[in-house]
């Protein structure tokens, strides 16, 4: 009997939920300190996943769980602000 392809799971920081790597939008901590969005899931460095939904990313501004898991002090509006572009393109 043959496997199928594995699936990696990840954990959504807002809201908790496991889903497919591929569902989950990435936010990576480059080993120089940059944070940015990663579309293509492969960037090195320290990432953080979150649902493509703005009420989860809401939620894990609001309990810092995105500083917490990038490991950083304080996130970027404007990073922020992309993220939330990205989020209400994506839905239409």
């Amino acid at each position: 009997m043959t496997r199928g392809k594995h699936i990696p799971i990840r954990t959504c920081i807002g809201c908790g939920a496991k889903k497919a790597k591929e569902e989950l939008i990435r936010i990576v901590r480059s080993p120089d300190g940059k944070v940015y969005l990663d579309l293509s899931g492969k960037e090195s460095g320290r990432g953080a996943y979150i649902c493509p939904d703005l009420d989860c990313l809401k939620r894990a501004l609001r309990k810092k769980a995105l500083q917490r898991s990038l490991k950083v002090e304080k996130v970027e509006e404007s990073l922020l602000k992309e993220v939330e572009n990205y989020l209400s393109e994506k839905r239409r």
